[in-house]
């Protein structure tokens, strides 16, 4: 029978794999529905479509990939090391994940949905 801390660090393996999977998969699709999109409408339209299905993507990988951080920080590596390199990782995410939600949206998560500004 395998001790708690490895199963935890498999359970974060796993969780940050889904995190791989769900932003490689996104970008397929996102790809796909870009050509689809291309091939009946404007291309700006088409464009600004594909940037926000390829956010939205990258986003939900984020979350998944820091939940496997935070369980494998947590249980395995508990270190000052690990907690720093969390961290960081944590700060990224959140500002990548602030410039994403202006992608998707058209405004700070801070504003109103009155639009830009």
């Amino acid at each position: 029978m395998l001790p708690l801390r490895e199963i935890f660090g498999i359970a974060g393996y796993v969780i940050e794999a889904i995190g791989v999977l769900s932003i490689v998969v996104g970008f397929v699709l996102s790809a796909a529905w870009f050509a689809a999109r291309l091939w009946r409408r404007a291309a700006q339209d088409a464009y600004r479509r594909f940037r926000q299905d390829l956010a939205r993507s990258i986003l939900l990988g984020l979350e998944f990939l820091i939940a496997g951080d935070i369980i494998r920080t947590v249980t395995v590596d508990q270190t000052l090391t690990g907690a720093a390199v969390l961290m960081l990782i944590v700060l990224i995410r959140v500002l990548l994940g602030i410039v994403l939600e202006y992608e998707i949206e058209g405004r700070w998560p801070w504003q109103h949905k009155g639009g830009k500004g």
